[in-house]
């Protein structure tokens, strides 16, 4: 029996069936300035295992920096779903926020990645656009 999770953001536009085979793997936070400002907690689930079940229209994406990783986001609520990072292709990171039933509190101690300080960033400390501070 496969393990499945329903993932939503805030205002229920959007839904998301997650295929979990081995439950809830590979959770920790990120450095970066994109997920720091979000203070969420990840887990990554295989490409295949995602699928958007309602609300495909109200996600939207972002990019930023190298334009590598894609972030999705409702357009309704604003709620942050997943993004596709650049270090791990071929699978989607979810904020396990957005799972039902899950309590974030129960993930406190999860890692950090060091996204901050990223591998394919050191040679690259660009500059934000806007703001002009910092390597984005």
């Amino acid at each position: 029996m496969e393990n499945s999770a329903l993932l939503t953001c805030h205002c229920g536009a959007v839904e998301i069936n997650l295929k979990l085979p081995n439950g809830i793997e590979h959770v920790q936070r990120c450095s970066c300035s994109m997920c720091s400002r979000k203070y969420a907690v990840f887990a990554c689930v295989d490409l295949k295992n995602l699928e958007v079940i309602r609300g495909k229209n109200e996600l939207k994406e972002y990019t930023f920096h190298t334009h590598t990783s894609k972030h999705w986001f409702c357009s309704i609520c604003g709620i942050h779903t997943h993004h596709q990072a650049r270090n791990t292709p071929t699978q989607y990171v979810v904020n396990l926020a957005c799972l039902e039933g899950i309590k974030v509190e129960n993930f406190a101690d999860a890692p950090w990645f060091d996204g901050r300080e990223h591998p394919k960033d050191r040679n690259n400390k660009t500059q934000h656009p806007i703001s002009g501070r910092g390597h984005i």
